[in-house]
């Protein structure tokens, strides 16, 4: 990394992103066993010098230079393929093959390690990753989710046949995943879908249709929702059918991809229409129980778009953090100056509160996954707050850190520009604003899960050393927030969907961001979370001098 004192425009390159975070390597004894935590870090290490350094620069060239779809060969032969960079193709060995991201949650041994790996791990590593390349993280979340829903629902010679390609490490042989959900006609209304499946002379499914936005659209498989011929109208109608590539005899099976999308962001990752030709699939599951067995997988996506927005948020106040330390005017560095101060404290707030929400949430998920009570529940809540509020905070978030860079943030050159386009497909992939915010209210619903959050909550709160009016403070938000989506949950109430998300999310961030502060001793963290409290819970008159209520301060702190 280039020292400042060389040159007047500070440059982060080859730093390393695990070493230089000090937040996130307080944190992880928290949330991981000591001898995984020892046995991991080397390869958090690694991971995160690759970010700072080779990965960063694959990224950017695979960003300038996007996939392009090839329909014939050049002797006029039907050999419909997409042409991805050769950096593009090295960021998938180092994601799929090297660090095993996409199998790791289904193997017995990854990295040296024996056992099945906690989610934590597969999220901090995916945190490390995505602060450099973004695009290639949708393939891996989608490959990782797609094996989980084949395992849980698929018929045992379906998962048998198919498993040992979708945990494959060598990179050769490894299956990669999407899934074909999004339709003109429906777009989020899975209802809606008009995809046909139809039963062929030897019994087997066809599929027929358009699928609109189909990322990784020539993944070895991918899960599709269709309507099987005669069945009902309305969401039980609807089935999930995995779909192979390639047929049995190796020939391509009956779809076309009929061009791929000019996006704002994600340009490494090629995303594309699917025509459905009488595609040869096999039924995932129960008939009519499509939408729920799918929103399994779209589940585990929207935690990953959580955790993708949590690390673009990272590396664009990292970025910002550096400019405003090492680069100086009027005689001081920037960050001695008392605005600067304030807006990069601004900046790391909601970097913080979604880095908490993904341990938090993290841990849910092995909690539901082991079969504890209440886990499934707390997770139904915590997965639909993190996509939800993370990934709008990101969009905020990308932007102003690239105005700490100045003029410089503005180039392509930097990374400013490419976390500025990618945050912005958190909100709208895997579900938009509305539709997520409504599912926390689904899950209030029918899941009971806001006792459970309430509860959660409290007792990371009792287990927390904090000023007694502040922990009351905290309780008086938590139980307003609950108050909020009880109404919000009540017939008539989903307007307030948005608004009750928010809350929720901000008072579980900033009482469990409390606990941590408390239990690594961290002034920092526990300013960052009181912060969260009083700009994003609390009413405070705009015209009033900004400050910390002194209450909320330990005695002798």
């Amino acid at each position: 990394m280039q020292p400042a004192a060389q040159h007047p425009v500070p440059d982060r390159r080859g730093d390393n992103f695990y070493a230089s975070d000090e937040a996130l390597r307080a944190l992880l004894p928290l949330y991981l066993p000591a001898d995984l935590l020892r046995h991991m870090t080397p390869h958090f290490h690694r991971l995160g010098e690759l970010a700072g350094g080779h990965l960063d620069e694959l990224a950017a060239i695979a960003d300038h230079n996007p996939p392009t779809l090839q329909v014939r060969s050049r002797s006029g032969l039907d050999d419909q393929r997409i042409v991805k960079h050769p950096a593009y193709v090295e960021m998938e060995r180092l994601a799929l093959s090297e660090f095993g991201l996409g199998a790791m949650s289904h193997r017995a041994e990854t990295l040296g390690w024996q056992g099945p790996m906690p989610p934590i791990v597969k999220y901090v590593l995916t945190f490390l990753f995505v602060q450099s390349e973004f695009g290639l993280c949708c393939p891996v979340s989608m490959t990782d989710s797609l094996t989980r829903t084949l395992r849980k629902f698929g018929d045992p010679a379906l998962v048998e046949r198919y498993l040992p390609r979708l945990t494959s490490l060598d990179f050769d042989e490894l299956a990669q995943g999407a899934m074909f959900m999004t339709e003109q006609g429906a777009g989020s209304d899975i209802a809606a879908t008009a995809t046909e499946a139809r039963r062929d002379p030897q019994g087997q499914w066809r599929l027929h249709g358009d699928k609109w936005f189909c990322s990784n659209p020539d993944a070895d498989l991918a899960m599709v929702l269709a309507r099987a011929e005669g069945a009902q109208d309305g969401l039980k109608g609807v089935s999930l059918f995995l779909l192979p590539r390639r047929l049995d005899d190796g020939s391509a099976n009956h779809y076309r991809i009929i061009r791929l999308k000019d996006k704002l962001g994600t340009r490494s990752m090629a995303s594309g229409e699917i025509r459905l030709e009488g595609a040869v699939a096999y039924l995932v599951g129960e008939p009519g129980r499509g939408f729920v067995q799918m929103a399994d997988m779209v589940n585990n996506s929207r935690l990953s778009n959580g955790v993708r927005a949590a690390g673009l948020m990272r590396r664009a106040v990292a970025e910002a953090e550096f400019v405003a330390r090492e680069r100086r005017a009027f005689g001081r560095a920037l960050d001695e100056m008392p605005l600067m101060r304030r807006q990069l404290d601004k900046l790391r707030v909601p970097s913080e509160q979604a880095r908490t929400m993904v341990f938090q949430t993290a841990q849910a998920l092995a909690r539901s996954d082991a079969g504890e009570t209440d886990a499934y529940a707390l997770l139904r809540i915590l997965t639909p707050l993190i996509k939800f509020r993370a990934c709008r905070d990101a969009r905020k978030v990308t932007g102003d850190a690239m105005e700490v860079r100045g003029g410089c943030g503005y180039i392509e050159e930097w990374s400013d520009p490419r976390l500025l386009r990618d945050a912005h497909l958190g909100s709208i992939w895997e579900g938009t604003s509305n539709i997520v915010a409504l599912d926390v209210i689904r899950a209030v619903k029918r899941e009971n899960s806001l006792p459970v959050l309430k509860a959660h909550n409290l007792a990371l709160l009792a287990r927390a050393d904090l000023a007694p009016a502040y922990a009351e403070a905290l309780r008086q938000a938590m139980e307003g927030a609950c108050a909020l989506a009880e109404t919000a949950a009540r017939e008539g109430g989903d307007v307030l969907a948005r608004q009750a998300a928010s809350a929720l999310y901000h008072c579980t961030s900033a009482i469990a961001m409390s606990w941590e502060a408390s239990a690594i001793g961290s002034a920092d963290r526990l300013r960052w979370a009181q912060l969260a409290l009083r700009h994003r819970v609390l009413p405070r008159d705009p015209l009033a001098p900004d400050e910390i209520p002194p209450a909320w301060r330990r005695a002798g702190a």
